[in-house]
């Protein structure tokens, strides 16, 4: 592919892996070909990790390094993205600069929709989106209107004037646009002559490429083609190579003969007559859209509802990556069972033209050509040539709809085209055509339906009758693969009914303009809802911060919002990841082998055929490990390879290694390991608890007397909601390369990992060495939160064998599924509340028990546990509280740390609480009861910890306000009575999160500094750099307590052998210490100079380092940050576990619509409290991209393990995290002003971690919308509604008429396709 060819070959690592299977465009590059015959360049965007080189001819590729570096000139994309602080770890920027770069080659001035669409194909995991869309929108004319910079009102386009503001009237901005880099299009490359000439002049020839196992062939006439084809009737046709390319990675396919005829032009043609269009079976989807969108603008409107409904999921298909070289005849071809077109293209009467030996013929794209899953009536050696899709006719309309788990980019759950025709003059129907995707094998078609209504008119019994007869149509059975039975039944309904209200609105207008004499009924706007889309214009966002004090010199950084000190060099490709470190001289690449079963014996391992494979060098098991063959984690061992017995799927075995991945992963895959299955494997919690398998010790916390307090209480009421896990889905996988140096039995390690001096200690212990012999180095982490320190370290401990063993340099970089199988997740929970309370809100007594799923090894789960005790009040005072956490042991992949650490799982459960006591009273606004019971003045917390709620008040109290909640609470009320099928919510959280390690030793750190003769700085500190802006805080630590300009300090990379004994870089505490220590090293360094500075008062600060040298001043210190003195005394259940409190408050009000379950987060406001900033940009970029994430857990992120304890959620094709499409509309940020904290540097506070847990209030809003629903059926009170709210929960808990109409499924009937986790 061409990813490893530019990474390896062409060393150009700017172009990242981060999935290889175009799901998160990290390896995004430009590719443009010259066009003969227009005589013009096409450029378009595409997955390096999908393209193959040998279909690259004539082709040129720009990757990151290409447009712009930091030696030459930085391209004003680079520089935007940069400037505009949408770059954190980085690893995602350089695909997200590609794509916007090939917007701008195509679009010079492109608008907000055109710029959504372009980064669409792309993932990050850390900015929540919004900086990267404001950088990428400072090249669209839309971004100089006065509401893009956010003056909604006196705006220019209402034609009115307000008096300009002075310059220091105006707020501090996050960056300025008056000083970016104009976009000069003249300074592009240009395309290479060469390839004019070569595209002009030279003939096109076949051409055959061998490879070890595989031969392609590229033919340059259909004649060829066709003979191909009959030779090989078996070889697939490869193009866009989104459909082959994955099944040969991920699914072991293998083709000895690949054809792709992406040179035969024939594929190519486009013919438009008056009866419709045929297109071109290799024309890419983006092509198939710009030529339809043209149709739809010349031809009648009437004539276009095919077209259009075409469009409508062309928009909506993959990402543009996917599009740009997808074809449509692969897409049809591949009859995948959830198609997007494939009904589409049934329903319209879409034509297919294919050719063989035997010559062309026509075939029907209807139900007799969709056969089975992936399989159609095409015969083995036929080719499709072209697809024929009709003008509509009067009196025809079409549809299509589709369900989707994300927005846009990604598979469909359900998916419909319907078009019906009407006789004229009337309203009976004359024509009906249905196809659904997702609810069978392949597209299937509602033919008993159809017949149903056919020569009726359309009117409500008819329709009424047609619900009924489809629900017996297309039935699945409650295992079908995929799952979400239920669900997808409804939407078959719903979707149906959609089209129902479509077709009546069309009536409606026939009626008024004469071409129909009948009378209907209007639409009124309640029914009307469920037609109107949900709304997706992203509106100017606010980020409000504090200006430096005024007397606060120019020179000092520290409060301004300075640029990540990377992101210029990560925006162009130069920045270094672990995997773009040049390949040693004879390096080995590591394959892990894991177990297949969930729970058995180990009888053997035999490797024999496995160092048979061509390239294999040894394979490691726990055999070769020299020391220790475990790891202790809160006392409890982990086998680094399992020894005697495998406790999951996904437990590491052995390890292959070899000079290439491709041959280690051959010789992983003949590694025959023979088990004996044990009995009753445990995958769930309530297996857990009625086996009592547990890691010890249990958690309890209590204050009052919980049972007394229930007694007294007017009501009491119990509930339960489950929270699933979460994917880690950091952009980097886990990477590593092991070094040996050849004497002293000394190691290099250079590792993605967040605890580099665990990585170490676990590294010498394994192989029985000091560990002064092992030196780990972190220049950065491409993404961690808190995926990247034990299981890492384990991984590491293997390669670190393997090099031992060897003696050579050994590179581990794990693949994306591999990823996801191994490392483990955030610990889903089922949560249990009883409460009791009075009838004004006043929750007397609370009692909380947390079931926390840890998987197989304990990992840190014990003291996940004790995190979610410690924060179960949340912003409550509940003065009778009590509760009780457990670590359940189970079969899956272990659990392991996650952004927050417990808290996200701890909160919801108490929130989730306060909902159900607001609705058993019949609240409209919860709000009122979290008001009712917050802490309110200095208070004890039920540790018996002491703190004032005063900043928590004032975050809640500014939010409401900044929000409009008030005005904008009435406003929902009245939309909710207005529409039936639409309802919006509104939620406001707030929080309370304690910072540091409840460990006190934690919370130590230390520091070097350097300064060097020509005045130069090096700093270094044992925090690593994971994007959360740690190295730029640090610099501008040093630069205010040196008194030198940042641009004169350089942090180098966290190294084991510069600053020992680090503590990890977690519990957002991370600039807390380190920048204490970094502190402390220059304030004694600026001590030393300062009877030089005395000597030459006027002297510079090169004049006085030098002068310190010559007078024998040492210019090197060391800095220590000896930590706050936590503790948390379990017994007494009593401590001070956190050094302070960062507070906030965040309301969001979402659009959900109840017939899809589908929803918008329509607006969001955040207040937070961190004290006084040290870079607001940073900080604000933690807060969105918090957000963001924690969104992601409580409303689309799945987790699914078959029955036999298998993760079927290994990419970004099954896993969704959020995209561009799923950030709120309307993304307000505002940080808490005047406030203070003595207990950290600078007066500032963490915030890492905090604000993951507010985006559950998308959560509790989509709930507030799904109870206006339900109080439509007549139900009313507390509802189960569990995390995540997904589309499928979401709609099945809104009971809609449709999902009334749902059978449900007898549980312990049959088997689930999925585990109910936790």
């Amino acid at each position: 592919m061409l990813l490893s060819y530019l990474r390896e070959r062409l060393r150009l690592t700017g172009t990242k892996y981060g999935c290889g299977g175009g799901g998160c465009g990290a390896c995004t590059v430009m590719v443009s070909r010259y066009q003969p015959s227009t005589k013009t360049i096409l450029h378009y965007s595409a997955n390096a990790c999908l393209l193959p080189v040998c279909q690259l001819q004539g082709a040129a590729v720009t990757t990151v390094e290409g447009i712009g570096n930091t030696k030459t000139r930085v391209h004003p994309v680079q520089e935007r993205i940069a400037k505009a602080h949408g770059s954190q770890c980085g690893f995602c920027t350089p695909g997200m600069v590609m794509s916007m770069y090939t917007l701008l080659r195509n679009k010079p001035q492109p608008n907000m929709e055109d710029i959504t669409e372009a980064l669409g194909g792309n993932l990050c995991r850390c900015t929540g989106y919004r900086p990267i869309v404001d950088g990428c929108k400072t090249f669209s004319q839309e971004s100089n209107c006065c509401q893009a910079n956010g003056n909604g009102a006196g705006c220019c386009l209402n034609g009115d004037s307000s008096p300009q503001r002075s310059e220091n009237e105006l707020p501090p901005q996050l960056f300025d646009q008056e000083d970016l880099l104009p976009l000069d299009p003249t300074q592009d490359l240009i395309f290479p002559p060469e390839l004019i000439l070569m595209a002009e002049t030279e003939p096109q020839v076949s051409q055959l490429f061998r490879g070890d196992r595989m031969v392609w062939v590229s033919p340059v006439s259909l004649e060829e083609l066709i003979q191909l084809k009959t030779s090989h009737p078996q070889a697939p046709l490869v193009m866009g190579n989104t459909n082959i390319g994955p099944d040969i990675k991920f699914k072991g396919a293998w083709h000895p003969i690949i054809i792709s005829p992406t040179r035969v032009q024939e594929l190519f043609k486009v013919t438009k007559t008056p009866q419709g269009v045929c297109i071109g079976a290799g024309c890419s989807l983006s092509v198939v859209k710009a030529l339809l969108e043209g149709l739809v603008q010349e031809i009648p409107e009437e004539k276009t509802e095919i077209y259009r409904s075409l469009l409508q999921q062309l928009g909506n298909l993959g990402g543009q990556q996917i599009r740009n070289v997808a074809t449509i005849g692969g897409n049809i071809v591949s009859a995948y069972p959830n198609s997007d077109l494939n009904p589409v293209f049934a329903a319209g009467n879409c034509i297919l033209n294919v050719a063989s030996k035997r010559g062309r013929q026509e075939i029907l794209l209807n139900k007799d050509f969709f056969v089975g899953f992936g399989k159609t009536s095409l015969k083995p050696d036929e080719v499709v040539l072209s697809v024929f899709i009709p003008v509509s006719r009067q009196g025809e309309f079409m549809r299509a709809f589709r369900q989707a788990p994300r927005k846009e980019n990604a598979l469909a759950t359900v998916t419909t085209g319907m078009r019906v025709m009407f006789t004229e003059g009337s309203s009976v129907v004359k024509e009906l055509s249905i196809y659904y995707g997702g609810v069978g094998p392949c597209t299937v078609s509602a033919t008993k339906t159809c017949a149903a209504v056919i020569g009726r008119k359309w009117d409500e019994q008819t329709l009424s009758e047609a619900y009924t007869q489809l629900l017996d149509e297309i039935s699945l059975s409650p295992s079908h693969p995929g799952g979400q039975v239920e669900f997808r039944r409804s939407l078959t309904l719903s979707l149906l009914f959609k089209f129902n209200l479509q077709m009546l609105h069309k009536l409606w207008e026939m009626v008024w303009t004469g071409s129909l004499f009948a009378q209907l009924v209007d639409l009124s706007e309640e029914i009307s809802s469920g037609i109107h889309p949900l709304p997706k214009q992203l509106l100017p966002s606010l980020q409000e911060f504090q200006a430096v004090v005024k007397d606060q010199s120019g020179d000092d950084p520290v409060g301004r919002p300075i640029m990540h000190r990377s992101a210029i060099s990560q925006a162009t490709g130069e920045a270094v990841y672990c995997d773009d470190i040049p390949k040693m001289e004879g390096e080995l690449h590591l394959v892990l082998v894991t177990s297949t079963r969930p729970h058995a014996k180990i009888l053997d391992i035999d490797i024999s055929e496995a160092l048979q494979v061509p390239g294999v060098v040894d394979v490691i098991t726990s055999k070769d490990i020299p020391g220790k063959k475990f790891r202790t984690f809160t006392g409890i061992d982990e086998d680094i390879l399992a020894q005697n017995e495998v406790s999951c799927v996904g437990h590491m075995v052995c390890a292959v290694v070899a000079d290439t991945r491709n041959q280690a992963k051959r010789g992983a895959a003949v590694v025959k390991i023979g088990y004996e299955d044990l009995p009753g494997p445990v995958f769930t919690v309530e297996e857990a608890i009625e086996k009592q398998s547990f890691f010890l010790p249990k958690r309890m916390i209590e204050q009052g007397n919980v049972d007394e307090a229930f007694d007294k209480v007017d009501h009491i009421y119990e509930g339960a909601i489950r929270l699933g896990g979460q994917e880690h889905f950091y952009m980097e996988t886990q990477s590593m390369v092991v070094v040996p140096s050849g004497e002293e039995r000394e190691l290099k390690v250079y590792l993605s990992c967040q605890h580099p001096t665990y990585a170490q200690e676990s590294i010498a212990e394994t192989l029985g060495i000091p560990s002064n012999r092992v030196s780990c180095h972190v220049k950065r982490v491409g993404g961690a939160f808190g995926g990247k320190v034990t299981k890492t370290s384990i991984i590491a401990c293997i390669t670190s064998v393997a090099a031992w063993k060897t003696g050579r340099a050994v590179r581990c970089v794990l693949e994306r599924g591999e990823d996801m199988l191994i490392t483990g997740a955030r610990h889903p929970v089922l949560g249990k509340h009883k409460v009791g309370f009075m009838n004004n809100g006043r929750i007397m007594a609370a009692d909380l028990h947390y079931y926390a799923n840890s998987g197989n090894t304990a990992d840190e789960s014990l003291l996940v546990i004790e995190k979610i005790l410690l924060h179960l009040d949340n912003a409550y005072n509940v003065p009778n509280l009590r509760g009780r956490s457990v670590a359940c042991k189970t079969n899956l992949p272990s659990n392991t740390a996650f952004r927050g650490f417990g808290v996200p799982q701890s909160m919801l459960v108490t929130e989730n609480m306060i909902n159900d006591v607001a609705m058993m009273l019949g609240c409209n606004a919860e709000e009122q009861i979290r008001e009712i019971n917050m802490y309110k003045e200095v208070s004890l917390t039920h540790y018996k910890f002491e703190f004032d709620p005063k900043n928590l008040l004032r975050c809640w109290d500014e939010c409401k306000e900044k929000s409009d909640y008030d005005r904008r609470r009435k406003s929902i009320g009245q939309f909710n009575q207005q529409n039936r099928w639409k309802k919006r919510g509104m939620a406001t959280i707030p929080i309370k999160y304690g910072i540091a390690f409840s460990d006190g030793f934690l919370n130590q750190a230390a520091s070097l500094v350097h300064i060097y003769k020509d005045g130069s700085v090096l700093v270094s500190h044992g925090g690593t750099e994971m994007g959360q802006g740690i190295h730029t805080k640090m610099q501008q630590v040093a630069s205010r307590e040196l008194h030198i300009p940042a641009s004169l300090i350089h942090i180098t990379e966290t190294n084991t052998s510069a600053v020992p004994n680090t503590c990890p870089s977690a519990a957002s505490f991370g600039t807390d210490a380190n920048g204490m220590a970094v502190k402390d090293a220059c304030e004694t360094l600026y001590q030393r100079l300062e009877p030089v500075r005395k000597q030459n008062p006027e002297g510079t600060w090169q004049i006085w380092v030098n002068s310190a040298f010559i007078q024998k001043i040492s210019l090197s210190a060391t800095g220590y940050y000896r930590g706050h003195d936590l503790h948390m005394d379990w017994e007494k259940q009593e401590g001070q576990p956190y050094a302070y409190y960062t507070y906030g408050a965040c309301c969001s009000e979402v659009e959900v619509d109840c017939l899809t379950g589908d929803y918008r987060t329509v607006r969001t406001d955040i207040v937070m409290d961190i004290g006084r900033s040290i870079n607001p940009s940073v900080d604000i970029g933690q807060i969105e991209g918090a957000f963001i994430q924690g969104l992601g857990l409580y409303t689309m992120e799945e987790l699914k393990f078959s029955p036999s304890g298998v993760l079927y959620t290994r990419g970004p094709s099954q896993y969704k995290i959020p995209a561009v499409c799923d950030i709120p509309l309307q993304f307000n940020v505002y940080l808490l002003s005047g406030s203070d904290n003595p207990h950290a540097i600078y007066s500032s506070k963490g915030i890492g971690e905090p604000v993951l847990f507010l985006g559950s209030s998308v959560f509790f809003a989509i709930k507030d919308a799904v109870a206006a629903s339900r109080v439509e059926a007549g139900m009313v009170g507390p509802f189960t509604l569990d995390s995540p709210a997904t589309p499928e929960r979401t709609c099945l808990a809104c009971n809609t008429p449709f999902t009334q109409k749902i059978p449900a499924s007898k549980q312990g009937s049959f088997q689930p396709w999925a585990l109910n986790i936790p």
